[in-house]
């Protein structure tokens, strides 16, 4: 049966990159980044053996088994999303066992791209060990050992993350603790480690952070060998004892999720609300713009694709807090970071609506109200949250001289960004995941060249307001307070004129590419 999904699964990979090029060209990419990080490791893995001693590659090997371990927890969540290609829900129709259906997960867990490096990788972490024999032979059943772990890991938190059979709410839920646990997981494990290894030298607190994580799941398995070539046997053993309790129990949570998901049938949450009750399309003005500004705003505030993003942003600053301090560079500058990832959240807007831009094509709302609508809809929280954490963070810092230069350099790119998306979203359009699903899943159709639009929008946003951040970040440096408060005119002129120009362009366009956004919305795989 597992060997059958497999043929299955290279056949359906097989047959979506021979009917899309571009996604053959992404994929081809990925495998050449997946050998050339592969070659870089294990050139590093060998010259570690052969020219450190036993005290330097053992903690060496926990800090990198243990970054490895969450690489694969981490990375398929934030950077490459989640393959769906074979899951659990596709699964379901077919008369298989939950352990079959584990089986075959982690089957295609193993067998993908990220699988096999990352077994070639374990497997070359025996270079490390030459010098010791024993370590040798204890290496490579240790190797297996950790990617089995990582695989099992991964599909534990996609499971959690996904969310199968669960409501539409629990979903959103899981999936924003999620990441606000990852976001925060750095600066946590940071501090951790920095108190556990105390002072001295970074020889000696690197030694100190690979023997603790030695004793943790994520770095045991790594471990094992270097405490055997020490001659260290009751050590190994329980380390070894760790290892392997690891996996076990990651399949046995992993069995229970999907045990879960499958006797929970999928409901749909409801809100009852009194008759009349027209949320922010009564509060609104009437007309094309304050209805789309209505219903933009309502996506803000309650929809989990937008909404992420609001939450995502004011820990910006406490991230840096943590990592640098509250006096370091960084903290009071936390609103423009902020600002960056929000001037280019809405660049394929219209996505997010899915075949219900249906209903904006068959009303009497032109282009220009709706563009005005949609950028009305983001500043109406991006604006005021910017400012918020500009004067907060200028303020805890001691800055407060340099706060029209932070508002100069932060709403500049903000409003810039508005102007350039309210032209980019009516040119393109591109597969996102669906209201209800996790944001981490891989959405089908998404190709190489709709991954690289969004560097060209940044791109377009970064130029546009050159002007304001560069008058801004003079004074933010320099601490020139008028120079601060000219970037903060530049950047509110600027943005304005740049918003101005995006609402009359983009208003032309989506007049004209309104239908054809439409043909290719409803083309777009269902996953």
């Amino acid at each position: 049966m597992v060997a059958t999904v497999l043929k299955l699964r290279y056949r359906v990979l097989g047959n979506t990159l021979a009917r899309r090029p571009w996604q053959l060209v992404g994929f081809c990419f990925g495998i050449l980044w997946a050998l050339s990080i592969l070659g870089i490791v294990i050139s590093a893995m060998a010259a570690t053996g052969a020219l450190s001693g036993l005290e330097t590659v053992r903690p060496i090997a926990a800090i990198g088994g243990s970054a490895l371990l969450l690489g694969w927890v981490i990375g398929p969540l934030l950077v490459a999303g989640i393959d769906t290609t074979v899951d659990a829900e596709k699964l379901a129709p077919f008369p298989l066992s939950r352990s079959q259906v584990m089986t075959i997960l982690t089957a295609t867990g193993l067998t993908g791209i990220p699988g096999i490096a990352t077994s070639l990788a374990a497997l070359a972490s025996v270079v490390m060990w030459l010098r010791w024999p024993v370590a040798v032979v204890a290496a490579v059943p240790c190797a297996v050992i950790a990617v089995l772990t990582c695989v099992l890991a991964t599909r534990l938190s996609s499971t959690m993350s996904t969310g199968l059979g669960g409501n539409r709410r629990g979903r959103e839920l899981i999936g924003t603790v999620l990441l606000i646990v990852i976001i925060f997981a750095g600066p946590i494990i940071t501090g951790v480690l920095a108190l556990v290894s105390g002072a001295g030298n970074i020889g000696e607190q690197v030694l100190r952070v690979g023997t603790v994580l030695g004793w943790t799941p994520l770095g045991a398995a790594w471990a094992v060998p270097g405490d055997l070539a020490a001659g260290q046997y009751g050590t190994a053993a329980l380390k070894l004892l760790i290892a392997l309790a690891t996996p076990a129990l990651l399949w046995f949570g992993w069995g229970r999720a999907l045990d879960r998901a499958t006797v929970s049938p999928p409901r749909q949450t409801a809100r009852t609300v009194r008759a009349g009750a027209l949320g922010l399309f009564g509060v609104m003005p009437t007309g094309g713009v304050g209805a789309t500004w209505a219903r933009s705003l309502t996506g803000w505030l309650r929809d989990p694709r937008y909404l992420r993003q609001l939450i995502i942003v004011p820990l910006f600053p406490l991230v840096f807090a943590f990592t640098g301090g509250i006096q370091g560079f960084l903290f009071p500058l936390s609103a423009l970071l902020s600002a960056f990832i929000l001037c280019f959240v809405g660049y394929t807007d219209v996505s997010y609506d899915g075949t219900a831009f249906a209903s904006v094509l068959s009303s009497p709302i032109r282009g220009q109200e709706d563009r005005w609508g949609r950028v009305l809809g983001a500043a109406t929280v991006g604006v005021p949250l910017i400012i918020v954490i500009a004067v907060v963070t200028t303020a805890i810092s001691g800055t407060l001289e340099r706060l029209p230069a932070v508002l100069g350099a932060s709403l500049g790119l903000l409003l810039v960004g508005y102007g350039v998306t309210a032209v980019s979203s009516a040119l393109i359009v591109t597969p996102v995941a669906a209201p209800g699903d996790s944001p981490f899943k891989t959405v089908p159709g998404q190709t190489f060249v709709s991954g690289l639009l969004v560097f060209v929008v940044m791109a377009a946003c970064g130029v546009l307001g050159a002007p304001a951040l560069g008058v801004s970040l003079t004074a933010f440096g320099s601490g020139n307070v008028l120079l601060g408060w000219i970037g903060l005119a530049v950047g509110l002129v600027v943005g304005a004129g740049v918003i101005v120009a995006g609402v009359v362009l983009g208003g032309r366009t989506i007049e004209q590419t309104g239908p054809d956004l439409l043909v290719r919305i409803k083309a777009f795989p269902v996953g």
